[in-house]
């Protein structure tokens, strides 16, 4: 308005605020946008399932839907709902660090300290809870609702696009500082001219008036090439990127609670997984059952002994933690409740073995439980018949170490047998065998004990000397999908290896199946091993043979916690799948935690940053994938950006230290900003997961973000940009005999449709056919059409805005002619080769002393 007056020099300031406005507005609505998705994603990770007894009968609800009252079944794992008071239960210890910030675990009871508090999580045994409050009533709540939690975390790609960000503005000062002295310099020195051919500066002569319009000139171009210069698109690109890619996870079954795991996720080079629920479905069904030397099909229960079937009914009944309804309704089905395992044995032991399990309760006391955890591998319960007052021990876990328990065995006819090495030898064969079927193999035990072990019910239970009852197989069937997506992460270069507390045979037959392991490979190759060996390496002996174990079995929450702390220290970017409390320390301790939404404990959930939905590894494949695309987005931008940021610096610098003026004003030169740092970034963020991103290595988090092959594809198109760019500005007008103001014009037009053809080429950083895909990407096309739309609407329209001519088609031929240029110089280019090593390092000067 200072140099045109108001009528019309309202126009370049009303065009920057438009420019700028535009420019805020979709930064501010993106990044609402990912706010209110982090919330929908907090509101669905916070409603955990919990199981409650209503009308007689347990039943999962949501814990937004517990109502004071409620009876809530707790177990191992388990955060607590509410407040409220224990009702009955066995060895329920409780870890209160989240409300104390004491490590040691609470005993719970009915008499010394019978009060649950709302988050803090259960981290032994089992127990019924009354809820005497919820929500903000709680003990957790009062204190939650003093304080305000903050998600905006800033990931370590962020964090390292802000220091480029940096970097890259500084350079931007630096020219826009140098231009700025330059005009100055040749303003004052008489060596600029106006339209009609005469010196702007005669000195004195000269009026203050058309000096100051001088200077607020010169001054608005220098601001406009900082404003150019510094790429502020980059963390609005990262935002888009990772607010699409986790809305698009949560659709395939991964909900990322820290943004962080996205991008690291795309340079994990190993997979640490579990077995059950993960590669396997973890839908137990018992289909071998062995008692004494015989192997017993179907419901031929009246083939054993009436003395060892009443002793499977008590140990089935009352040693377990899961439950049997039946409805009063005629017809009904039962319905069987607990851990899968627990679900398996009690409906095989229904529906099979006729046991009925109200009656075997009315019978027997339970007067103490040792409940089953991952160390110990097996649960057990002292027991009182009402009867006769015998106290009796029952024991059922892993069969290798029940069976090492037992000095006897019930055979067929219910006579007790003396266990000796031959008969042990055979049982031993038995599970392995059962093992080698892919089957969990579940042993259970008795032992009468004297009137004296009744009264201690805190005393340890006995386990020693048991008597052994039988055997049962459980088949759990491996998860339709798992070996193709085992072998999509192995074809990407990460390494997977599963670690389960199963025994080596199962173990190995389950990793063959899913192919981690290949059918021929030898147990004594260093593959396979078991966790107390891992355990009892020397430190160097386990960094030597870590990377080479494929499969770790009988592992206890410590092995795979040092597994995945040797990992780390090799140099591995390591990714972890777990779904019970045992694995929160090696969630908490990789670099990505993947726990199971369907069976995981809350302990595992907190401990991790993405879980899996479905509990099925092609989900964690698929976020693999993912993972890369994330970086992969960002890269492409950053290509775009920098060919747009270089060629701009250093059309605008040359013409101004040579020509005293700047080809691109600063409207123009918005729109170019606003065309890449906002319509560019949702063009080239929003790209899907393609194939080839799982035919690349691993990205190490040390390599670059700027690699090789993107300098080499930014540099060819930015000096090419360069080249044409001047060659109009100074041959231009004679070329194509055309006036100053066309010439100009045609500058900016070939410009803009310059970076338009270019973002193509941005689509794919070392593939040569740009256009593959671009149908299923409708946004990408769509934005370029926008793109072309507002730039004719620009030249041809809004003359007096953006300081443009009318061109006719044969002008918007030639631009459009050297702008598809593009094309062909970026598919050339991807001929040439470039060093592995980065651009960069031949500068330091360490490695200069080493050439």
């Amino acid at each position: 308005m200072k140099e045109d007056g108001p009528k019309e020099g309202w126009y370049d300031g009303g065009s920057i605020f438009v420019a700028v406005f535009l420019v805020i507005l979709v930064s501010a609505v993106s990044n609402f946008r990912q706010s209110r998705q982090f919330d929908k994603l907090s509101k669905v990770s916070n409603n955990i399932p919990v199981e409650v007894v209503r009308n007689g009968r347990r039943q999962q609800i949501s814990i937004f839907e517990i109502v004071v009252g409620d009876v809530v079944c707790l177990k191992i794992g388990d955060q607590v709902p509410a407040d409220g008071l224990f009702i009955d239960g066995h060895s329920l210890q409780v870890d209160e660090s989240s409300m104390t910030g004491e490590s040691e675990h609470v005993e719970i009871d009915q008499i010394m300290n019978p009060f649950l508090f709302s988050s803090t999580k259960v981290a032994d045994g089992y127990a019924k809870m009354l809820v005497t409050s919820v929500g903000m009533n709680t003990t957790w709540g009062e204190m939650m609702s003093t304080i305000s939690g903050d998600s905006d975390e800033q990931t370590p790609l962020q964090a390292r696009l802000n220091k480029l960000t940096s970097s890259i503005g500084k350079v931007g000062l630096l020219v826009a500082f140098l231009v700025l002295v330059v005009l100055l310099v040749r303003y004052f020195t008489g060596n600029t001219e106006d339209e009609n051919g005469n010196k702007e500066f005669n000195g004195s002569k000269t009026k203050v008036d058309d000096v100051i319009n001088a200077m607020v000139e010169i001054i608005a171009a220098a601001v406009t090439i900082v404003v150019v210069a510094i790429p502020e698109g980059l963390p609005l690109a990262v935002t888009l990127t990772l607010a699409y890619s986790m809305k698009r996870m949560m659709a395939d079954q991964a909900m990322v609670r820290k943004l962080s795991a996205c991008e690291t996720m795309g340079s994990a080079t190993t997979i640490c997984t579990d077995k059950t629920g993960t590669l396997t479905l973890n839908q137990m069904k018992v289909t071998k059952f062995w008692q004494g030397k015989e192997t017993i099909d179907g419901k031929n229960y009246t083939l054993i002994a009436s003395n060892v079937l009443e002793l499977f009914h008590q140990g089935i009944s009352l040693n377990t933690t899961g439950s049997v309804y039946k409805s009063s309704e005629l017809g009904s089905n039962l319905e069987f409740s607990g851990s899968p395992t627990e679900k398996a044995i009690l409906s095989w032991a229904v529906l099979e073995l006729n046991m009925d399990i109200d009656t075997v309760k009315r019978y027997c006391n339970v007067v103490n439980v040792e409940a089953f955890n991952s160390e110990k591998k097996r649960s057990g319960v002292l027991m009182k018949k009402v009867e006769d007052g015998t106290s009796h021990v029952h024991w059922k876990g892993a069969a290798e170490m029940i069976l090492a328990l037992c000095s006897h065995y019930y055979d067929l006819d219910g006579n007790v047998k003396a266990l000796n090495d031959d008969e042990r030898a055979k049982f031993d064969q038995t599970i392995q065998g059962m093992a080698a079927s892919s089957l969990r193999c579940i042993a259970f035990a008795h032992k009468q004990v004297s009137r004296r072990a009744n009264g201690e019910a805190h005393k340890k239970i006995e386990e020693n000397g048991l008597t052994l009852l039988g055997f049962v197989g459980l088949k759990d069937p491996c998860q339709p999908g798992v070996k193709k997506a085992v072998e999509a992460c192995q074809y990407a270069g990460v390494n997977i290896k599963m670690i389960t507390g199963d025994n080596v045979f199962t173990a190995k037959a389950i990793a063959t199946e899913c192919g981690i392991l290949s059918p021929n490979q030898e147990l004594d190759d260093g593959s396979v091993v078991e966790g107390v060996e891992f355990r009892n390496y020397t430190e160097e002996e386990r960094m030597e043979k870590v990377e080479k174990i494929r499969v770790m079995a009988r592992s206890s929450p410590f092995d795979k916690l040092l597994m995945v702390q040797c990992l780390k220290k090799k140099g591995h970017v390591v990714a972890v799948t777990g779904d019970g409390t045992n694995d929160a320390p090696a969630l908490k301790e990789a670099d990505i935690g993947l726990s199971m939404g369907i069976q995981g404990t809350e302990v595992s959930k907190e401990s991790s940053d993405i879980v899996i939905l479905d509990d099925n590894f092609a989900s964690v494949a698929t976020v693999l994938r993912w993972g890369r695309c994330v970086y992969n987005n960002i890269q492409k931008f950053i290509q775009f950006q920098l060919t747009v940021n270089v060629a701009a610096l250093t059309i605008n610098f040359v013409v101004a230290v040579s020509a005293g003026d700047v080809p691109l004003t600063a409207v123009q030169l918005l729109w170019v900003n606003l065309i890449m740092d906002t319509l560019g970034a949702l063009a080239l963020a929003t790209e899907k997961p393609t194939k080839d991103l799982m035919e690349k290595r691993p990205v190490g988090r040390t390599e670059p973000l700027i690699s090789n092959i993107m300098w080499r594809n930014l540099l060819a198109q930015a000096f090419y940009q360069i080249a044409v760019l001047l060659t109009l500005q100074f041959r231009g007008k004679s070329i194509l005999g055309i006036s100053q103001r066309v010439n100009d014009t045609m500058i900016f037009n070939t410009f803009v449709l310059c970076q338009v053809f270019n973002e193509f080429n941005a689509r794919k950083l070392e593939k040569k056919n740009v256009f593959e895909g671009i149908h299923k990407n409708k946004l990408f096309v769509g934005i370029i059409g926008i793109t072309i739309v507002l730039q004719v609407v620009m030249v041809e329209f809004l003359k007096k805005f953006a300081d443009t001519e009318r061109l006719n088609w044969g002008q918007w031929g030639v631009c459009i002619g050297m702008a598809a240029a593009s094309w062909p110089i970026g598919w050339l280019v991807k001929f040439l080769p470039v060093p592995e090593r980065p651009l960069f390092s031949y500068l330091s000067l360490k490695n200069l002393k080493c050439m």
